[in-house]
């Protein structure tokens, strides 16, 4: 038996602190939970070895609930409360089939807020990790209406739809990367393997040997005996990369390169309209306030000029300003977009329209990544084989030259 020491917050908010004894991290969970209350936190209260072991035992190196276990939790949600169950009766259902051990917790966790009166909305706000605001402002606004099952089928749709752009652009750019390390390893080899083998037969006829093949050469004597300086290089360079896109400025900047990215920018502009348009269209049609619906908009769009985009359409909207007044001062969206904006707005179906134009978006951004992908093959292929046909040439000139010198002494 180990001693455990927890936290739970009853119904008024109170906290009381107490310990249990337990085989096991799960069991005492369980103990604790059966008494009634909220628990907040659970935690081996053994010193020494004994307590130290227990953490290991306890520590879980699954992965986190990822977009694919919120969409199936959201679909099943959904089913369950059209069929006319309660919602406490279906997150206890869907939660003993959960096969990740962490989103199991989560929903048991969600399923004891709700039993200790907390609604359903306000219980999923408290995993923000999991239930971005997007989502819990739609519960919330279903349970104002009293559509939750109709709600979370939207959402389920909407993630569904998120989780197929994602994966069309990932795929989109997996092609890209293999072929970019075929060349970047056929090249280490060719330099640090094959090329210093045929360096004995150019000894002492350096004279002889085209301008290409003694840089060549030099570089791959460079990469036989200095290889480390190379690694350090990249591991600074992806370091210092990865700080300057952490800060502010350096966010802006490479989020702003994105779009300008030849065959990719036209994609990433795509995706980044289609994603915050069906975002901004969702929350309005689920009647969520319009600030909090152009707040979350440029929260998910992805893309920092887009979110200063948006912020911008909020505050004029909080002066009491319109919509599109600040889309017309801007390049990010197309004028046509603004103008189908426009008269959503001034029709009060901005909701449909908003609809409408991601869908659009949505099909146009399809239609981009089959075409930057037909495009970006063959490119990538042409790189790959010049890279490697240069190295091969000033291998062979100087075979060829020398034969040439040969032949005529």
């Amino acid at each position: 038996m180990t001693s455990y020491k927890y936290q739970v917050k009853d119904g008024a908010g109170q906290l009381s602190v107490g310990v249990v004894q337990a085989p096991s991290l799960l069991d005492a969970t369980a103990m604790v939970r059966s008494q009634g209350g909220i628990l907040v936190e659970i935690a081996p209260a053994a010193g020494g070895m004994a307590g130290a072991l227990e953490r290991i035992r306890g520590v879980s190196f699954e992965l986190g609930p990822g977009l694919r276990d919120v969409l199936a939790f959201t679909n099943q949600l959904s089913v369950m409360i059209k069929a006319g169950i309660n919602i406490r009766n279906a997150i206890s259902g869907i939660a003993d089939g959960v096969k990740n051990v962490k989103f199991r917790a989560i929903i048991h966790q969600i399923k004891a807020d709700v039993e200790s009166g907390s609604p359903f909305s306000e219980a999923l706000s408290r995993h923000p990790k999991v239930f971005p605001p997007l989502y819990v402002n739609m519960v919330r606004a279903s349970e104002l209406s009293g559509n939750l099952g109709h709600m979370l089928e939207r959402l389920a749709d909407y993630l569904d739809q998120q989780a197929d752009t994602r994966r069309m652009v990932i795929g989109a750019m997996v092609y890209p990367c293999i072929i970019c390390v075929m060349a970047v390893v056929t090249t280490v080899v060719l330099l640090t393997f094959v090329l210093p083998k045929l360096m004995p037969l150019f000894k002492g006829k350096e004279q002889h040997l085209p301008s290409l093949t003694k840089g060549i050469m030099g570089l791959s004597n460079f990469m036989v005996h200095y290889w480390w300086t190379l690694v350090i290089a990249a591991a600074a360079g992806i370091t210092g990369f990865t700080f300057f896109v952490r800060t502010e400025f350096g966010r802006r900047a490479w989020h702003a390169t994105k779009l300008k990215i030849p065959l990719m920018g036209k994609m990433f502009r795509a995706l980044y309209i289609a994603r915050g348009l069906s975002t901004m269209g969702e929350l309005v049609r689920a009647g969520v306030p319009m600030l909090e619906t152009l707040g979350i908009t440029a929260d998910v769009s992805g893309n920092e000029l887009h979110k200063e985009l948006w912020q911008r359409v909020h505050d004029s909207v909080q002066q009491g300003g319109k919509i599109v007044e600040p889309l017309w001062q801007q390049s990010l969206l197309p004028s046509n977009v603004v103008q189908m904006v426009s008269a959503g707005e001034e029709s009060g179906n901005l909701g449909e329209v908003l609809g409408d134009v991601s869908e659009f978006y949505s099909r146009e951004l399809r239609a981009t990544i089959k075409a930057v992908t037909s495009m970006i093959e063959p490119v990538m292929i042409i790189v790959m084989g010049v890279v490697v046909g240069f190295i091969v040439a000033s291998i062979l000139l100087p075979i060829f030259k020398l034969s040439n010198v040969m032949t005529k002494g």
